[in-house]
């Protein structure tokens, strides 16, 4: 079965139902027939079929995989480029300051009420 972001397609759901029997208690044993993978119902072997489900991610987990290894490939060649040129380290320091301080300015225009005007915030960027 197949949940958010998993697919699965094929295989074969339905298997023998063999009721439970104290008395033969050879009944619901399983062997290996040559090829045939078998199950005994009490009366007779019968086959169990073979088939195989297919399991696979949908296109949308595909895609924020994909973006995780991109951004995880970004991050690397940035820390690489700050080791190798620490001059880069103070540009680096300054993008997440403008993160930190997008996210608590983004927090007030999220709980402005619509219609009552919006929050003016002044903020020097060139600030180290």
């Amino acid at each position: 079965m197949g949940n958010k972001g998993v697919i699965v397609s094929g295989g074969d759901v339905s298997t023998p139902y063999i009721n439970n029997n104290s008395s033969n208690p050879v009944q619901g044993m399983i062997r290996l027939w040559g090829n045939d993978f078998q199950v005994f119902d009490g009366n007779a072997w019968i086959q169990l079929s073979s088939s195989y489900a297919t399991v696979s991610l949908d296109q949308d987990t595909q895609d924020l995989l994909q973006w995780a290894r991109t951004q995880r490939q970004l991050e690397r060649n940035r820390a690489t480029l700050i080791e190798n040129n620490p001059a880069l380290e103070n540009a680096y320091k300054a993008i997440l300051r403008a993160e930190q301080n997008f996210d608590i300015l983004s927090k007030f225009v999220e709980e402005d009420e619509p219609g009552a005007g919006s929050v003016l915030v002044g903020y020097n960027f060139n600030t180290p």
